[in-house]
């Protein structure tokens, strides 16, 4: 025999509210680091203009002159977005220069991407500009302070990619 409880369930705003109670964005993680990505592209974004980039742009050109990819589809899997987003981007930076389209010797079908001689001179200020935006973000934060922040997301990343146990 199942013992009855002696609080009468509640209704669905009772629910709600009581739900609700448990959440506080301001003590959320999540909540708490989605706004600080917020600001960091808008800081990234605004420090970007300097070079006639967006805050989406400069990925691309720092991602090639890393040699973290070649291809559109390498961008696009580095950057963790679709290769269609990854091609209309990439149709900006070839309108301005800074990148080019090459039909690969090994496969013809396969199109690699490279920078122009414009596109390394830009790629050469990127570095720079992002150190400014973090130095700013991270303003009043000791060195110790912000390797042990970078390990703690690392971590989330890790248990992010790992399976849930």
């Amino acid at each position: 025999m199942v013992k009855q409880s002696s609080t009468p369930p509640l209704d669905d705003d009772a629910q709600l509210r009581q739900s609700l109670s448990r959440y506080n964005p301001d003590d959320s993680v999540g909540y708490l680091v989605k706004q600080a990505h917020v600001l960091l592209q808008r800081a990234v974004d605004a420090e970007m203009t300097a070079i006639d980039l967006t805050a989406m742009q400069w990925r691309p050109l720092i991602m090639l002159a890393m040699g973290m990819g070649d291809t559109a589809a390498d961008l696009a899997r580095q950057a963790c977005v679709d290769t269609g987003a990854v091609t209309r981007m990439l149709d900006r930076l070839e309108s301005k220069g800074l990148v080019r389209r090459v039909r690969s010797v090994e496969d013809r079908r396969v199109i690699k991407l490279e920078l122009t001689p414009e596109g390394r001179q830009v790629a050469i200020q990127i570095p720079e500009l992002l150190e400014a935006v973090m130095e700013r973000l991270t303003r009043g934060f000791a060195a110790d302070d912000i390797d042990q922040f970078k390990g703690f997301l690392r971590r989330m990343i890790a248990n992010g990619e790992s399976p849930a146990a």
